[in-house]
């Protein structure tokens, strides 16, 4: 049996009060750090679920690093191939495609530059001066998803 995914799994007040602050903020155009939400349909209901994510834009490219891990928005996007990314009541719709581990380390020291003082508990010591090979270890724990929008 393989072994189960990193999960970092959001408490009650991330869930209840700040999770609903910075996406209430987001829906009315107001970023918090850079922050926008979400909108991934859901692999089984169907339904669209939205949460408050970081965009990354690096080299190029915009991309959604999963820093709690494998967690619900990420498997979602791996079943749905894309979603909406809202800013205020502007969604963009976009297409995802899973970067490999091998491939992430840049990718991650970027967003640990931007967000580790938020986000930096999920990544267990690695930091944006750790080492590639660091990285490349962290890189299983933290999904990654390659945004290109389609409008």
């Amino acid at each position: 049996m393989p072994p189960t995914p990193y999960v970092k799994r959001p408490g009650w007040f991330t869930n209840n009060v700040l999770n609903r602050t910075v996406a209430w903020f987001s829906r009315r155009g107001i970023s918090l750090a850079g922050s926008n939400v979400l909108a991934v349909k859901g692999r089984k209901s169907g339904e669209w679920r939205r949460t408050p994510v970081n965009p990354l834009t690096h080299e190029g490219g915009t991309y959604l690093v999963a820093a709690r891990g494998h967690v619900q928005w990420t498997h979602n996007m791996r079943a749905a191939g894309g979603g909406e990314m809202f800013h205020g009541r502007r969604g963009r719709r976009f297409t995802a495609a899973e970067v490999p581990d091998e491939e992430k380390p840049e990718i991650l020291r970027a967003y640990l530059r931007k967000w580790k003082w938020e986000v930096g508990a999920f990544f267990e010591g690695v930091g944006p001066d750790s080492s590639d090979e660091e990285l490349r270890a962290a890189a299983v724990r933290h999904p990654v998803f390659r945004l290109t929008y389609v409008d």
